[in-house]
């Protein structure tokens, strides 16, 4: 009678005997591979990629490397130590001590960091593609280690283990519920929504909508100060976002601070594209920009104005000047100072991976109404720090179940504004693909061809060390176009927090160079370091052009000169869908 026992489940022993077996199989299978490939005749070529020499040494020290994390997790304390990199070291996904100490979740980790590492490395060896090619596929591969992490999923994660046991399963309940809301809304959350809301604790600063436009409305702030620069202000945020991150929470608020430093604060606040924005283009925005500055001029009585040109605007604004200096009317702007801008797109990031041909056929079917949902761009900003933005909140938030964090940065990230598809489409194929900004003559605007290399206005360029929307290589480039005087500062952090760094934080640093430098890589070997914000050296600067101060009464005061009062800041724009 046959004996219908179970097997015995294997001992420890025995996992180590076949662990050992088997990756010495393999490992003479590889070495076998070697051996037939360097006797081989001189006509049989090898296959890159597969067989060529370099991928048959990364197989076996991957097959190497993987038996000694069999070895680590099979036979703890024996087995040589893996070594880390400190990126490895730092990976916020694997804090949990628990990732370390267990020797199961030890070795997902470590297989984890060996694949991907593998991964990496073969796209680095793949040949015959060119260096933007090269640079597409580092990005789709960095986006698919990131999707894979043994952190984004329940059964490969400690802490979602301990989690799913110690609540019965409710953290997952809660973990859906918040997954269907965000797919109802067709958008990840990243805070909690109803801890801010603009006008309340959010966009506070007291000012007036003195002028509104189909495109804009032109805000003026109320002064705090007995007197005021006698030279005002007006600041041109991005229309891709809601102009608050810059008037934060009070104590993050760049338009409160400069307001209390003494200065006479305009900002324009762009409105939300809808169907009737669909003819709207680049021109607009620059006549925008222009008629702000003559408004702003003619309602206090002032020569001309300082200008703050934020990101896009700021790209914008730098195309304004030339068409000024064209029309001889450079005089109308005093300084131009550039938060994160750029004109020369040859270095501008992973952004130019979303400007193929396949890409921009994409966006045509996402904007048969003429304007582009604002939640494509949100998706698409968030694709570019994917680990931060998207996996983090999916375990957190999906997986663990947790409640949304109140954080007033990543509310006004959320909260998308609509793009003119015209303008859009247009600003995507001129200056990302095609980089026409920087060719003199090569883009009109109001009947004008742009030429930077006039443009002779002083300009402070502020750039993020680790911005990934406008790399600070790219930034500088704008130094190399403007003939005029030309400041550089490099801020630490990226694009959004290296900006809105107030004093009072005390976080980060920034760097100037005062020697004459013909590059980036320049600049930083000889800069020097101050901790903190950035932001009392560009008052300084401004300050420089012009210390002349005026009693901050009539016209400096909202309401109180020949510009209307339309309504309280921060005006009905910033509040539309």
């Amino acid at each position: 009678m046959a004996d219908s026992s179970p097997p015995a489940t294997p001992s420890l022993a025995d996992l180590q005997h076949w662990t050992w077996l088997l990756g010495r199989a393999q490992q003479m299978l590889i070495e076998q591979g070697f051996a037939t490939l360097r006797a081989a005749e001189p006509g049989v070529p090898a296959i890159p990629g597969l067989t060529d020499p370099d991928t048959l040494e990364r197989a076996r020290d991957f097959w190497t490397d993987s038996l000694t994390l069999w070895q680590r997790l099979l036979v703890p304390g024996q087995a040589e130590p893996v070594e880390e990199t400190p990126a490895q070291v730092r990976d916020k996904r694997f804090k949990d001590p628990r990732w370390r100490e267990n020797p199961l979740f030890d070795w997902i980790r470590q297989s984890y960091f060996l694949f991907s590492d593998q991964m990496l490395a073969q796209v680095e060896a793949v040949q015959g593609v060119d260096d933007k090619q090269r640079e597409q596929m580092r990005f789709a591969a960095r986006g698919f280690l990131d999707a894979v992490s043994p952190s984004n999923f329940p059964a490969t994660n400690p802490e979602v283990l301990e989690k799913t046991l110690e609540t019965g399963g409710q953290n997952l309940l809660k973990g859906l519920q918040n997954m269907l809301a965000d797919l109802a809304k067709g958008q990840l959350t990243h805070t909690d929504a109803s801890a801010f809301e603009v006008g309340r604790n959010l966009a506070t600063t007291p000012g007036k909508v003195v002028h509104r436009t189909e495109l804009y409305e032109l805000i003026h702030y109320a002064p705090t100060t007995e007197s005021v620069l006698a030279t005002p202000l007006v600041i041109f945020p991005p229309w891709i976002n809601r102009f608050y991150i810059l008037d934060l929470t009070p104590e993050k608020s760049f338009i409160r601070w400069a307001v209390e430093q003494g200065i006479s604060v305009f900002l324009v606040s762009w409105r939300s594209a809808d169907a009737s924005m669909k003819d709207v283009v680049w021109d607009d925005y620059i006549a925008a920009q222009i008629e702000a500055i003559d408004l702003i001029r003619g309602g206090l009585d002032v020569p001309a104005v300082h200008t703050i040109g934020y990101c896009v605007a700021g790209t914008t604004l730098a195309a304004t000047l030339a068409i000024l200096e064209a029309r001889g009317e450079a005089n109308k702007v005093a300084t131009a100072t550039f938060f994160t801008a750029q004109v020369d797109f040859t270095k501008a990031g992973e952004l130019l991976h979303f400007v193929d041909d396949e890409q921009l056929a994409l966006l045509k079917t996402l904007t048969p109404e003429g304007f582009l949902d604002g939640r494509y761009m949100a998706s698409v900003f968030n694709q570019l720090r994917g680990r931060d933005l998207i996996w983090n909140y999916v375990t957190n938030n999906y997986l663990l179940g947790k409640d949304y964090a109140p954080f007033d940065l990543l509310h006004w990230n959320g909260d998308t504004t609509n793009l003119p598809a015209a303008w859009h489409m247009r600003y995507l194929l001129d200056l990302y693909r095609d980089n026409l900004l920087v060719e003199p003559g090569a883009l009109s605007a109001l009947g004008v061809p742009i030429d930077l290399r006039r443009v002779e206005t002083p300009a402070y360029i502020q750039a993020g060390r680790e911005d990934h929307i406008a790399p600070a290589e790219s930034v500088w480039a704008l130094t190399e176009q403007f003939r005029g005087e030309r400041t550089f500062v490099l801020a630490g952090s990226g694009h959004i927090a290296g900006v809105v760094n107030p004093p009072s934080a005390g976080k980060y640093q920034y760097w100037r160079n005062a020697n004459p430098v013909t590059s980036l890589a320049e600049f930083i070997a000889g800069a020097v370091e101050t901790k903190g914000s950035w932001w009392p050296d560009w008052i300084d600067w401004l300050r420089e052009h012009g210390n002349e101060s005026v009693v901050a009464t009539g016209a400096r005061r909202p309401g109180e000169g020949t510009l209307p009062t339309l309504g309280d800041a921060p005006g009905e724009y910033v509040r539309a869908r």
